[in-house]
């Protein structure tokens, strides 16, 4: 499933480009150019992230940060802030805020798709997390299932939380290559089913009454919680 990103800008150029690289990049995307339209934006769309411009008539982005930030509905929602100015003491006020990210204008297009990206990647919670007790920091490459830290390598964590942010979405081992090395080294096949071979045990170590990563025949694996009692 795709994530959505609602876009609040105000020029009207800028804003059409933008949607236009996310929407290369699977994202779905919605446009506000006025900052009394957000919260309404934001109950209608319900984005995963919101890119967020400080400079916005009627109501500027640092009130809606701290506006998003007090919602019991919308407190945790991902905030990349993009501004023109440059001075730190109004940087620091955003994330302050609770701003997740800041981008500075003028900035590339790509810039602020990649970090929509590693923002959506550093999330700590995803769908998996809340049906199966798997929580994920990928700040600290640490994961618990059921409260139970799972010890894991650097790889076989960038594994197990690139399956949890799209629970039963099938991946095949060379995508999952991809993502794993990203310095596109050449691996044989055989290394992804020794990572996620190894991935299983130590998940079996911590709770061996679960199922969540599955072999999907010919194909390769995908993110699915079972559980086997």
């Amino acid at each position: 499933m795709s994530h959505k990103v609602l876009v609040v800008e105000d020029e009207k150029k800028l804003a059409a480009l933008l949607k236009d690289y996310l929407a290369q990049s699977g994202f779905l995307v919605d446009v506000v150019d006025d900052g009394d339209r957000v919260m309404a934006a934001l109950d209608c769309f319900k984005p995963d992230i919101i890119l967020l411009d400080i400079m916005l008539p009627n109501k500027d982005g640092v009130s809606l940060c701290k506006e998003i930030r007090q919602s019991p509905v919308h407190q945790y929602l991902p905030i990349i802030m993009t501004t023109a100015k440059i001075d730190e003491i109004d940087r620091l006020l955003g994330l302050e805020l609770g701003a997740d990210d800041y981008v500075c204008k003028p900035y590339s297009p790509r810039e602020v798709v990649a970090r929509t990206k590693a923002l959506m990647r550093r999330q700590h919670y995803s769908e998996a997390s809340i049906s199966t007790g798997l929580l994920l920091d990928d700040d600290k490459m640490n994961a618990q299932l059921k409260g139970k830290k799972i010890e894991l390598t650097a790889i076989e964590y960038t594994l197990l939380s690139l399956m949890a942010r799209a629970p039963g979405r099938i991946y095949s081992r060379s995508q999952l290559m991809d993502e794993i090395y990203s310095d596109y080294r050449v691996v044989s096949e055989r290394t992804i089913d020794s990572h996620i071979k190894k991935l299983r045990h130590k998940i079996a170590k911590v709770d061996n009454t679960v199922e969540i990563i599955h072999s999907v025949y010919g194909v390769g694996y995908k993110m699915e919680y079972l559980d086997v009692n």
